[in-house]
């Protein structure tokens, strides 16, 4: 039997202003059609806004908003026999960072009328309170798993 070959890890550098890899991870999920400039100047200007309205260091806003949002547990589909089954999952850290980040910016998307640069501020403002949209679809996942807890045994 083969192994199963697992993809090379990805190195992110991290960005020029806050020296930071998941702030250089969250760069590239905001960057369409390979404008990183574009990407950048949106990032770096949302953290602006915050350290305004907040006086605080935008990058621990960021930081703690990004930990708030982080999911611990997922649930997978499993198909046992002819039935398929919702098995809670652990999930691994930096698939947690990438979802934690997925779901900041498919929520700051949806306030269509708002720049995205303000949109993202906003977000990450209430993602570090714990009162965001984000956080209630972590919670959601959260409770998918625990829902679900009888099926554990299914591990893969």
């Amino acid at each position: 039997m083969s192994r199963k070959k697992r993809a090379p890890k990805r190195i992110f550098y991290p960005d020029s202003r806050y020296e930071s890899h998941v702030l250089a991870k969250f760069i590239n999920f905001v960057m369409y059609d390979g404008k990183k400039a574009t990407a950048e100047k949106i990032i770096y200007n949302t953290l602006d806004k915050i350290k305004d309205k907040t006086k605080e260091d935008p990058i621990k806003v960021f930081n703690n908003a990004i930990n708030n949002i982080r999911p611990n547990l997922e649930v997978r589909s499993r198909r046992v026999g002819g039935a398929t089954y919702q098995v809670p999952t652990e999930v691994d850290s930096r698939r947690g960072e990438a979802l934690a980040c997925r779901w900041i910016i498919s929520s700051a998307r949806e306030k269509s009328n708002i720049p995205m640069n303000r949109s993202l501020a906003q977000e990450f403002m209430s993602s570090a309170k714990g009162d965001s949209s984000s956080v209630k679809r972590k919670e959601d996942t959260h409770r998918m798993a625990e829902a679900n807890r009888a099926f554990v045994h299914f591990k893969w």
